[in-house]
């Protein structure tokens, strides 16, 4: 649940933050197939795809696909007619 949390964060704080002034639009879906939890972050912003990088260590910010692409099995990008579609896939553990 909080490695879910964590992702859903990052992938919405980049969706606000880029898509920002360009229809201000996101949502989140998430759901549950074959033992597996998709979260899926859609925003209008269709311009410049995410790409994992490597920030400097004084670098405020690009860390968050870092942190999604060490807690998620697998995740993309998907383009939108307008905007894109951020997933990432994490197990479901049952304890």
């Amino acid at each position: 649940m909080e490695d879910a949390s964590l992702v859903v964060s990052e992938l919405t704080t980049n969706a606000v933050v880029h898509a920002k002034g360009i229809g201000d639009f996101f949502e989140v879906e998430l759901r549950r197939r074959s033992g597996v939890l998709i979260l899926e972050v859609s925003d209008s912003y269709q311009w410049r795809m995410p790409v994992l990088r490597d920030p400097g260590d004084e670098d405020a910010d690009g860390r968050g696909l870092l942190i999604v692409n060490a807690l998620a099995e697998k995740w993309g990008v998907r383009p939108r007619r307008t905007g894109k579609t951020v997933w990432a896939q994490l197990p479901i553990h049952h304890e």
